[in-house]
């Protein structure tokens, strides 16, 4: 599925009696083609999961139109889940109800429920962990099972906030790995928001740089690399200094110069 953005703003009105208010996106304007894998990256506080919000249909833009394949986006819809950074699971209910859960609350019948289970349980590795609860899991594990449970819905389009930043190095790297795999046997169109350069270019087809404050699109970086990719090649350094200048407004530390 095509996502469009064309000229996207959205201001949020400040907490006190002045009537004031800020603007968080002026004038976001980009496309995210069908398969596509794409990096929104930006510090923080420039809007990344605002914008991400409003593809979902979380929030509305006040001006400027968001469509899905020539359609307006006006709500949530089940071809547009997200995956969260704090993982949004429910603590009273097992790995395989969390999992089931969108597709309880569709009405789906209950077997096929139980065999869409099965079938995410293997694709994230978490078979043998059905009866387990969310406090008896790492925090790779938790993640997994937010993402299985979107892959139960079967989505067209995932969105990704951040879903990877509160874990430790190696379980983050391991997590990325799995989910090119998943994007590739699939083949969904992503939205997925950082602000690590290094996971977007490991990550992306293309990087959506965002400026803070209000958020802009800086610049839009391909990336022209084979998958698998290594994040010592010469060429993923190249591109990972050329984003690191786009995102900041100095040039690179030393260790980044090519």
């Amino acid at each position: 599925m095509e996502i469009l953005l064309d000229n996207v703003t959205k201001t949020f009105a400040l907490n006190n009696n002045n009537g004031e208010s800020f603007k968080v996106l002026d004038h976001i304007s980009f496309v995210v083609k069908e398969n596509e894998f794409v990096c929104l990256l930006g510090p923080s506080g420039c809007g990344k999961s605002t914008l991400l919000r409003m593809v979902a249909g979380l929030e509305k833009a006040d001006s400027g139109v968001i469509s899905v394949d020539g359609q307006e986006v006006q709500g949530p819809h089940p071809d547009r889940p997200m995956v969260f950074q704090d993982y949004a699971l429910f603590p009273w209910l097992t790995v395989e109800k969390n999992i089931a859960f969108g597709l309880e609350t569709k009405g789906i019948d209950p077997q096929k429920q139980r065999d869409e289970v099965e079938r995410c349980l293997q694709l994230v590795g978490l078979k043998g962990f059905e009866k387990a609860y969310p406090h008896e899991l790492s925090g790779g594990m938790k993640q997994r099972v937010g993402i299985a449970r979107v892959l139960a819905l079967k989505p067209r389009i995932l969105l990704m906030d951040e879903p990877f930043a509160a874990l430790d190095a190696f379980t983050r790297m391991k997590l990325q790995d799995e989910l090119i795999t998943l994007w590739r046997q699939n083949r969904f169109t992503v939205i997925f928001v950082t602000h690590d350069v290094e996971e977007a270019v490991y990550l992306a087809d293309r990087i959506v740089v965002m400026s803070c404050r209000p958020g802009k699109v800086k610049s839009i970086v391909p990336v022209p690399l084979q998958r698998p990719r290594r994040r010592t090649e010469f060429t993923f350094l190249q591109i990972r200094n050329l984003v690191l200048k786009q995102y900041t407004t100095y040039d690179p530390p030393v260790e980044y110069a090519i």
